[in-house]
């Protein structure tokens, strides 16, 4: 059974760059440019047997945004870490974020040894 990173992001240029800082871990990544999109990947990849064994989600995207992503993602999955990676900082949004679920908070721009880090620390 293999495991994912889902890289959870509007920006393609983030999705890349966080998918390449993440390379040298060697664990496979999935891209979805909206919260609504991570979900039907992942809904379509537990069908085929395949876990996620850590998802990276921007806050601010169109159809579904981070909080509403990991609002829906913890209904049916309550121990996958989620690490939210966006611009923003201020304590009433974080707060929302780790009510919604979220296990850790990376404020952008990042440096990649940091990310890969937080990862680390989830993904043994």
């Amino acid at each position: 059974m293999s495991k994912y990173i889902m890289i959870i992001d509007d920006s393609p240029t983030i999705r890349v760059s966080v998918e390449m800082a993440l390379k040298p871990l060697g664990i496979p990544v999935m891209q979805a440019e909206n919260g609504q999109n991570a979900l039907d990947i992942i809904s379509q990849m537990k069908t085929k047997g395949e876990e996620i064994a850590l998802c990276i989600s921007d806050i601010n995207m169109p159809v579904l945004n981070g909080i509403e992503f990991i609002t829906e993602f913890r209904k049916n999955d309550r121990f996958t870490p989620v690490v939210v990676l966006t611009t923003e900082a201020e304590k009433d949004t974080i707060q929302k974020g780790k009510d919604a679920g979220a296990s850790g908070w990376i404020i952008k721009p990042f440096q990649a040894e940091d990310l890969v880090n937080v990862v680390k620390r989830f993904v043994k």
